[in-house]
This record gives structure tokens, C-alpha cells and sequence, in this order.
């Protein structure tokens, strides 16, 4: 069952990322959400550098997009 008072409840993934990304897009590195973003993309590429299978783009794109989920859904 989910809790009515949860501001998160029912509320739309697409939508809260797409305002996340326009704010950090217009606001830059004076938005809150930015400087995690881009250091856990930053600690992707790394590791995806590190493994023999994935390469740096793809760990690049995780990390920023796992660390923008946690932003919108802590």
C-alpha cells in the first residue's frame, strides 16, 4: 500500500527528471543536483575505464544516471 503523504507518490519519473535536467541546465553549476551528477559520472567513466567489458561512455551514462535517480527518488 503507498502513503498519501509521500510527495513522491504517484508521481511521474519522466517529468521530475526532464525538470531536473532543464534546471541544471539553465541554473549550471549553481544548481543543487549538479555537481553529484556529474561527480558520479565522473566516478563512472572511471570505472568503466577500469573494466575490461564496459567502456568509459557507458560508465559515464550509468553513474550521472544513477546518481540523478537517487537525486528524484532518495
Amino acid at each position: 500500500m503507498q502513503n498519501p503523504d509521500d510527495p513522491n507518490n504517484g508521481g511521474d519519473l519522466i517529468a521530475d527528471a526532464r525538470e531536473e535536467i532543464v534546471g541544471m541546465a539553465k541554473q549550471g553549476m549553481a544548481h543543487p543536483s549538479t555537481k553529484p551528477v556529474l561527480t558520479a559520472g565522473a566516478i563512472g567513466a572511471v570505472a568503466g575505464a577500469v573494466l575490461p567489458v564496459v567502456s568509459w561512455p557507458i560508465g559515464l551514462l550509468a553513474g550521472a544516471g544513477f546518481m540523478l535517480y537517487k537525486r528524484l527518488r532518495p
